[in-house]
């Protein structure tokens, strides 16, 4: 701190800043304020085919009401729906990500519970999103998954892309994206335009 305040004596507040940003520090904390958060921007119509996507794979989610308990919570006697693996594709510019459309992942493997595919081959990829159906509990009542697992935000820490979501219901969704200095964030606002 003293040094601080001998630079701020002998140096003009715009070279205080250089020095301070060379060092590190950026000019956001420097002022007081927080580095924006990222954020993701979804077109209506882009949410709207989300939607229908997860409406049609979940659609049977409550045809199990003649299994037991364990059954219904591993669900591998007889999925009624199944997760679906989508690639976003758009732009990212600063801490936003504007997704445009979204294109199917290549080579997916779609369970109850989990999916598997990849968007590395998708031109103009930024990320991905997942649907996580309704289980039925023991009561053949929907349990709804609301957001990222810690599994998906380990995925996604792990990959390169600038956003994932996930959408748990026909208009739902959480989001993690990367910030303005690479780390992952979650979560994170979803605008729809």
């Amino acid at each position: 701190m003293q040094y601080l305040r001998a630079m701020t004596r002998r140096t003009s507040i715009p070279r205080l800043l250089l020095a301070l940003a060379a060092a590190g520090v950026g000019a956001a904390v420097v002022a007081g304020r927080s580095p924006p958060e990222p954020a993701v921007v979804l077109p209506r119509a882009v949410r709207d085919s989300m939607g229908a996507v997860f409406r049609t794979f979940n659609q049977h989610w409550d045809q199990l009401a003649d299994l037991n308990t364990m059954e219904k919570m591993l669900g591998t006697i007889r999925p009624t729906q199944r997760e679906y693996l989508g690639c976003l594709i758009g732009r990212v510019e600063r801490e936003t990500i504007y997704v445009e459309r979204w294109a199917p992942a290549r080579d997916m493997k779609q369970l109850q519970l989990a999916v598997a595919g990849s968007c590395d081959s998708v031109p103009g990829a930024i990320g991905t999103w997942h649907t996580h159906p309704y289980r039925a509990d023991q009561n053949n009542l929907p349990v709804k998954e609301r957001s990222l697992s810690p599994q998906d935000l380990q995925t996604f820490a792990a990959s390169r892309w600038a956003a994932t979501l996930v959408v748990w219901d026909e208009d739902s969704i959480d989001a993690a994206a990367r910030g303005p200095d690479g780390r992952p964030a979650h979560p994170v606002a979803v605008r729809i335009e």
